[in-house]
């Protein structure tokens, strides 16, 4: 085992006393939910990345439930994603009474694969849900193709991916224009990017911003904002179904100020991710993350396929034992407690499948990716030290599983 030392964890945000003196702006002022600083933090978003319209949320999750509400996903349709994500992106499908289409991953990527989409089109097909997996862009382009044949909405979750590019029209742009219909992101503290919670969406469709704006305030016809700001007595309506997602402007202060480290903090962790991969050329079996030409990761995540041999568990409880974090390859929502089989297809027909509980045929790769995959601890305080730290311990680990895997199989 590595000599242990201090404790590594999977992630850290990063914030310090610039973060704290933007917080104290909005709670000195008096006005700390909604207010001028979110609609501050939404203008300098919308230059960020491109966006004619960005509406920030309280978070990515309900940001996924108002984009799909907005592009007209209801009760009875289908959304096609992928179940290897968080499983907030099967449950936005589900808050919005419809079914989630689960297709499977590229292995190189652990994003959807383009080329299994249109296999299960049907008519009750409404939209596509695809993910910019830890970071990395997904094949977004040959997924807007699709959709544009098929008459489909493309919303992107884009909740890892905050300042990663894709080659667009033989250009490279960052995330969030979007490339669909509309992008999501989080600010959770584990993303690069953190108001502690919160989400934004963006948008080229001023008709959808408006929607966003209504669902996020309970349906209110008139904000808040301009009733306390008019010289007249202003009634506001309720004409529909909303919801209470909105940002408060002492998280919007401190997303500001994330606003401004943004470059330097890709950049800190595209060099960590390139430095892994040297450590790593030398672990047999073990396979580091692979960045396509026409994508560039901001490494959200830093994810390696352990070799065949390697039990995950024994891994990860290794390097836990010594210190040390990591997290599983990312969840498949089928195969949790939550998805009962009438909660989610594959394309299959009901009563045509025979796959036991879950386990999916048609999502080899995706289950493949949970239980073959960790993630490193990948932060932009981490010194190289630290790095080693890890790399040495990750080798004694799969050495020593791989070794107990050898002997249960001798006996």
């Amino acid at each position: 085992m590595a000599e242990p030392g201090k404790f590594i964890p999977i992630a850290k945000p990063t914030l310090d006393e610039r973060e704290a003196d933007a917080a104290r702006r909005p709670i000195l002022s008096g006005w700390v939910t909604q207010g001028p600083e979110v609609a501050q933090f939404e203008r300098e978003f919308t230059a960020l990345v491109g966006a004619e319209h960005a509406c920030a949320l309280s978070s990515c999750t309900t940001a996924l439930h108002v984009a799909l509400l907005t592009v007209g996903v209801r009760p009875g349709d289908e959304v096609i994603t992928a179940s290897h994500s968080f499983i907030a992106s099967a449950n936005s499908i589900r808050y919005c009474g419809a079914k989630p289409v689960f297709v499977d991953i590229d292995p190189a990527t652990y994003n959807i694969d383009p080329g299994r989409i249109e296999e299960v089109i049907t008519p009750r097909t409404r939209a596509i849900l695809c993910i910019h997996q830890m970071g990395l862009p997904c094949d977004v382009r040959a997924i807007v193709e699709i959709a544009r044949r098929h008459n489909l909405r493309v919303v992107e979750d884009a909740a890892c991916a905050i300042g990663s590019e894709v080659c667009y029209g033989g250009r490279s742009e960052i995330i969030g224009r979007p490339h669909g219909d509309i992008a999501c992101f989080s600010f959770h503290p584990r993303k690069v990017l953190t108001t502690g919670d919160g989400g934004m969406l963006t948008t080229s469709n001023a008709e959808y911003d408006r929607r966003f704006r209504l669902y996020r305030q309970h349906g209110m016809t008139v904000p808040d904002t301009v009733r306390h700001a008019s010289k007249q007595v202003v009634f506001e309506s309720y004409a529909e179904l909303g919801f209470n997602y909105r940002m408060t402007d002492i998280q919007a202060a401190v997303g500001r100020e994330q606003l401004k480290r943004l470059p330097e903090l890709i950049k800190r962790r595209r060099a960590l991710a390139q430095r892994y991969r040297k450590l790593l050329h030398d672990l047999p079996g073990a396979i580091p993350p692979h960045e396509p030409d026409w994508a560039r990761s901001n490494f959200q995540s830093y994810c390696v396929r352990l070799p065949g041999d390697c039990n995950q568990r024994a891994v990860m409880q290794y390097m836990l034992d010594a210190g040390i974090a990591t997290r599983r390859g990312v969840m498949c929502a089928h195969r949790e407690p939550a998805y009962a089989a009438d909660d989610w297809s594959c394309g299959v027909p009901p009563g045509e499948c025979d796959c036991p509980p879950g386990r999916c045929a048609r999502l080899r790769e995706s289950e493949r990716a949970q239980d073959q995959a960790i993630v490193l601890p990948l932060f932009h305080g981490m010194t190289e030290a630290e790095q080693d730290r890890v790399v040495a311990t990750l080798r004694d680990a799969v050495h020593s599983a791989s070794a107990g895997r050898s002997s249960t199989d001798a006996s």
